[in-house]
């Protein structure tokens, strides 16, 4: 065991000890977005920071297991929904694999065409520049084209495996 009480062996933490600590850091939720001409596609993402004002760039980080990033991808136009403190069901909705995801979902086009979701704090409308392996996740390098935001509303925040908001 080491200072934080995490089991190590030849310096590999598991992944439950991973989970276990890496939780205490809060991250916001977004829905990642994009339409293929036919249907809406989307993913629940936990992993969206801002890269670079100048250019500007964000990333992301899907799972490899996932089944819609690759759909995502071939569609190209993405628009990032950054959720508000009262969407965790919708946010669970689009972390189910195979269902349809926006079954009862308010949505209008951005102006790339992608999903920009009814109620989220803020919409970046990006394109994929450069995806890079990152053991069992992928980092995706995307440029922002437009963006906007709320002017008002609190953000959906992930804490140590569970959902809840943010008090000043």
């Amino acid at each position: 065991m080491n200072a934080d009480n995490v089991a190590v062996d030849a310096g590999i933490p598991a992944p439950a000890d991973l989970r276990r600590v890496l939780g205490h850091f809060a991250t916001g939720v977004a829905v990642i977005a994009a339409h293929d001409g036919t249907r809406p596609l989307g993913f629940t993402c936990q992993s969206v920071v801002s890269v670079s004002l100048d250019p500007p760039y964000v990333s992301f980080c899907p799972a490899k297991s996932s089944t819609s990033w690759p759909l995502l991808r071939e569609a190209g136009a993405l628009c990032i929904n950054i959720l508000a403190e009262e969407q965790s069901a919708l946010c669970r909705q689009f972390a189910v694999s195979g269902a349809d995801k926006f079954a009862g979902v308010e949505w209008d086009r951005a102006g790339n065409g992608a999903p920009a979701l009814a109620g989220a704090l803020a919409h970046i409308e990006v394109s994929v520049e450069l995806e890079h392996d990152a053991g069992d996740h992928t980092v995706v390098l995307a440029r922002i084209g437009d963006l906007r935001a709320a002017e008002d509303g609190r953000p959906l925040l992930f804490y140590r495996g569970g959902f809840g908001g943010f008090a000043a």
